[in-house]
């Protein structure tokens, strides 16, 4: 399935998987948006590496604008020189160093009305991100983390629920066996779904 790209979305230089979908004014710039996931409307993400089955709501932004602290001037003038006449080319290494300070979220995180996800700032599968949350540190798998600046209040699941859904890695399976197992999905807690598929093929291997 090919991604559902709004045609008010802006999306330049990103890669986009499978079943993924882009609402109306949302821009994505040089991302990658994994199989599954998707971005509500009027979102804006750059320089961000995203996984499958990832839910970003509306007005969400990840890796927003990062002014160099230690420069005499926090204005853009100095890396977007170009648009004040001031230089003939922007600043290459700012830039660069925008990009090497990439946000990189893991499978299935949920991103909550209007989150801000900082520069750099790693978030691991399973987590979700509650509305009008500034993330500034990294947020470990399953946690629910909340408030400005985000803190994690808990966890989804036990360790060996966590655990065991990690191994499971139910994001890499094929749409077959998402299908076949989407019974489970929606009926078994998440204890249960973990006993019967630890340690067995996923649904639709045989």
């Amino acid at each position: 399935m090919k991604p559902q790209i709004h045609e008010s979305a802006d999306v330049r230089d990103s890669e986009l998987g499978g079943w993924t979908a882009v609402g109306p004014r949302t821009t994505i710039v040089e991302s990658a948006l994994g199989d599954y996931s998707y971005v509500m409307n009027d979102g804006n993400i750059i320089y961000s590496r995203i996984g499958k089955f990832c839910s970003i709501a509306a007005f969400a932004r990840v890796n927003p604008g990062n002014h160099p602290l230690g420069r005499p001037a926090l204005h853009h003038f100095t890396y977007r020189s170009r648009a004040y006449q001031l230089a003939e080319d922007d600043d290459r290494e700012f830039f660069d160093w925008r990009r090497e300070n990439e946000v990189v979220l893991g499978h299935d995180v949920w991103v909550g009305h209007g989150a801000v996800i900082l520069p750099g700032v790693k978030i691991g599968s399973g987590a979700a991100i509650g509305a009008g949350a500034v993330v500034s540190k990294d947020v470990p798998p399953f946690a629910v983390a909340v408030g400005v600046p985000a803190q994690v209040v808990r966890f989804r699941f036990d360790d060996d629920v966590a655990a065991g859904l990690l191994d499971l890695a139910w994001w890499d399976w094929p749409h077959e066996r998402l299908a076949a197992a989407l019974p489970d999905f929606r009926s078994l807690g998440t204890a249960e779904f973990v006993a019967k598929y630890r340690g067995s093929a996923p649904p639709g291997s045989e």
